[in-house]
């Protein structure tokens, strides 16, 4: 027995020897890194093919709206309505998206958000009647918007370090698929036939596409990079349930470093989200209306559609321009500035001259317009931790999209009941001013995590 007790302690020394270089052994991180590496290229993928998906299902409405109009049989105001859709989905369904990512996982929530884009796209040209028209292409919306608030959270949590450039290029994909959405649609129309159901329902494709880079992700969690893990923790995922049962040392740490904001006290939200609610506006009315002011000019629709497309095509240089230069300024309200300005010269040049100028008008309006990838950015950068990101991008996005509702359906009101386009042009230059005080105010020095702090 003395022999035995003796030889006990011998051993216990040897495992300190072998327990400590397993966590520095090279293989580990080895093992880590490989799967990081195409995690991230698929990533890179996926956030370029969702951000490819997230306008068609407006523009393609858009360039195609007088034969939807036809076809089901709908006045001014039902049109008017079909366009304030968009923001109304993008409010009410944007807020489960924090809830979603946290239960699922961000990945999982994007990929489904992409197949019920595709199962929209392809069922609303067909389900007969404005009613189900307008059922399907919530369904769509509602893909849309979930991913709509998720985008920034996943540009911050895998690329912590390119917020920037990572948000600049996914920008840039969105206004690529807008403006292609708005100049091909009416020429494919044609090619396909000539019905507009057809049209419409061909971006159902596109969107399918955007689902196969997901699956992977969402299968795969143990090979996400390490700055997500953490991000995940603070925001108490199902992922990191399984992760703190593996490390139940690390559980009450994790718990306490992300006590949920009290987001609606900060200043810096507010603003932000009103900024993001007048760009939405702004840029629904523009989607959903320029078309339709330019060929009451006597466009012709092809042009007319083409037009749209350059307003859109605008975003994507620029798109990838403001978010590396706003990051690097420490106040982005005077590119809030510049942009509206541009607002103000294009409506006011729509009014004046639509048919003469509609070139410059397009250029100028597509300017205006970037302030989408602005507020995407300033999105990041005025929450300090991944979990103020969550609630920042939701509380922006979601009373965003409330505040743009009235704005295409107002539009669609003032343009049937005056007869033309003078009222509804003064009104959507009339919002840029307040747009321009509100992006100055949230493109403040400032973090949301301070101003929620007790």
């Amino acid at each position: 027995m003395v022999s035995e007790e003796t030889l006990t302690p011998k051993p216990t020394p040897k495992p300190k020897p072998t327990s400590t270089p397993e966590p520095a052994a090279p293989r580990p991180p080895a093992w880590v890194q490989a799967p990081r590496a195409w995690t991230t290229r698929l990533m890179v993928l996926g956030i370029v093919l969702t951000a490819l998906n997230l306008r068609p299902a407006i523009t393609s409405f858009g360039a195609l709206l007088e034969e939807v109009r036809a076809g089901l049989g709908m006045s001014g105001s039902v049109a008017g309505l079909l366009t304030s859709v968009p923001p109304l989905c993008f409010a009410v369904f944007g807020v489960m998206a924090p809830r979603l990512a946290r239960r699922f996982g961000p990945a999982a929530v994007v990929c489904a958000g992409m197949a019920a884009i595709a199962a929209g796209l392809l069922i609303r040209p067909y389900a007969g009647g404005t009613a189900g028209f307008l059922a399907a292409s919530a369904l769509a919306l509602m893909g849309i918007a979930v991913s709509n608030v998720l985008m920034p959270v996943v540009v911050k949590r895998w690329f912590p370090d390119r917020v920037g450039s990572m948000t600049g290029l996914y920008s840039m994909a969105l206004a690529l698929g807008t403006s292609s959405a708005a100049a091909v649609t009416v020429p494919m129309t044609e090619a396909l036939g000539g019905s507009w159901r057809t049209g419409l329902a061909a971006w159902a494709v596109l969107a399918a596409a955007a689902v196969l880079p997901w699956l992977p992700l969402v299968r795969d969690r143990a090979a996400r990079p390490a700055a997500e893990r953490g991000s995940v923790r603070e925001e108490g995922s199902a992922e990191s349930v399984s992760a703190r049962e593996e490390e139940p040392g690390r559980d009450a740490h994790a718990r306490v470093e992300a006590p949920r904001l009290r987001i609606t006290r900060s200043r810096t939200a507010w603003a932000l989200a009103v900024f993001f609610g007048l760009q939405a506006t702004a840029a629904y009315i523009t989607m959903g209306w320029m078309p339709q002011i330019f060929r009451d000019a006597g466009v012709p629709a092809g042009t007319a559609g083409l037009l749209l497309a350059v307003t859109m095509v605008m975003g994507v240089p620029l798109a990838f321009v403001i978010p590396r230069l706003a990051i690097r300024l420490p106040h982005q309200g005077p590119i809030a500035a510049v942009l509206g300005v541009c607002g103000l010269l294009g409506y006011g040049g729509l009014h004046f001259a639509p048919a003469e100028g509609a070139w410059a008008w397009a250029l100028l309006i597509g300017m205006a317009n970037c302030s989408f990838p602005l507020a995407l950015t300033m999105v990041g950068m005025r929450a300090r931790t991944g979990a103020g990101v969550v609630e920042l991008s939701a509380f922006a996005q979601s009373t965003g999209y409330l505040i743009s509702i009235p704005g295409p359906l107002v539009v669609g009101v003032l343009y049937q009941h005056s007869g033309g386009w003078g009222l509804p042009l003064a009104l959507m230059a009339a919002l840029m001013l307040p747009q321009i005080a509100a992006g100055v105010l949230a493109g403040r020095n400032r973090v949301v995590e301070d101003e929620t702090a007790p």
